[in-house]
């Protein structure tokens, strides 16, 4: 398979997924999430029509799926569709633009196989939830995404850090061990500094530059909650 009919594919398969967790979409709507013109939609439309998606169409409004049809074959209960979108309000005041983008693409799988009186509910429940934001706007990052990459496969990480207290960035290979945050603040990362030979934290707002190298490291012992017992203080 070439890479545009991949590409086609893996647009046909989120155009579903848009289909799923919306009562109406609108040809304009999906031309602008997908980069692509209207009439590729139709075509795209008619495809998935072909292929026996029941998408019924409401004259001047959009598309919609037939009530009853869910791919997955996944169901939630109403509390845990709640606790989910209460998560994403969450989730939206983190400082880590990476974990924003991969959040609200995963809920938005997850509201695909809900029920339209569901979706109608946690559209509401969404418009009246909220928490308080910290005032700080300017602590932003995009990396969060590549650190638990980095984390979980047991990556070194050299990374350029910026030290505001001596006015100087040095470069440091560090070995990923954690990630901590305070609502609407900064990301921390938790790592093994090799230049200084101790667990280190390292603001992600701070961080100038990230390489993810392929070099592995041997797993540390110690778990989260012994090095916060031993480490708290840095906080």
């Amino acid at each position: 398979m070439i890479d545009k009919d991949i590409s086609r594919l893996s647009r046909l398969i989120a155009i579903l997924t848009q289909l799923q967790s919306k009562r109406l979409v609108t040809s304009t709507e999906l031309a602008a999430k997908f980069n692509v013109s209207v009439r590729t939609v139709y075509r795209d439309i008619r495809t998935l029509d072909e292929a026996g998606v029941p998408i019924m169409t409401a004259e001047g409004k959009g598309y919609s799926l037939m009530e009853g049809y869910r791919l997955p074959p996944v169901m939630f209960t109403e509390q845990e569709a709640n606790a989910f979108i209460t998560a994403e309000k969450l989730v939206l005041l983190n400082k880590d633009s990476s974990l924003t983008k991969n959040y609200v693409d995963g809920i938005t799988k997850i509201k695909s196989v809900l029920r339209s009186g569901a979706k109608d509910k946690l559209s509401m429940l969404s418009e009246r939830v909220a928490f308080e934001e910290s005032q700080d706007q300017n602590i932003t990052s995009d990396i969060l995404a590549s650190v638990q990459v980095a984390l979980t496969n047991f990556r070194i990480v050299e990374i350029e850090y910026y030290s505001p207290t001596k006015d100087e960035t040095t470069n440091r290979q560090i070995e990923p061990f954690a990630v901590i945050n305070r609502v609407g603040e900064s990301w921390y990362l938790v790592a093994w500094c090799r230049t200084r030979q101790d667990f280190r934290l390292f603001r992600f707002d701070r961080i100038r530059k990230i390489e993810i190298t392929d070099d592995p490291f041997t797993p540390h012992k110690i778990s989260l909650q012994e090095y916060l017992e031993k480490y708290r203080s840095n906080f």
